[in-house]
């Protein structure tokens, strides 16, 4: 299942006003905002769709795996889901783009990423506890 995609936009103002007209109709609403960012989600709050202008201020240290040109999460059932997700990937010749671990933004979160052929960035990840 996706958890969430994430896509670097050139106007953040004019592709919001977009996404805030075309995703309501589907139920898919503004969840979260910031000055230079959006998430949109269901309800259920998951999948969801990150937009922004770049990378979250508070993603800066530390989080340089969003800066690919498409961002692709899948959730995982538990950590061993994610290494084999990233060894699997490496082993083909993707690029690592951050090892299996918990992240900086949220202790309870453990990802990997990786680049596909293409420098797309793709993660697993599961929410612990």
């Amino acid at each position: 299942m996706i958890h969430h995609l994430g896509m670097v936009v050139s106007d953040f103002v004019r592709s919001a006003a977009l996404y805030d007209a075309c995703l309501a109709p589907l139920g898919i609403h503004r969840a979260e905002t910031d000055l230079d960012w959006a998430i949109y989600a269901t309800a259920a709050g998951h999948p969801f769709i990150w937009i922004g202008a770049e990378i979250p201020s508070y993603w800066k240290a530390g989080h340089e795996t969003s800066r690919s040109p498409i961002h692709l999460a899948f959730t995982a059932p538990d950590r061993a889901a994610v290494n084999a997700f990233y060894y699997a990937a490496i082993d083909l010749g993707a690029e690592d783009n951050g090892p299996p671990g918990p992240r900086v933004s949220d202790a309870n979160i453990y990802s990997a990423f990786i680049l596909d052929y293409d420098g797309n960035n793709i993660e697993a990840t599961v929410k612990e506890g």
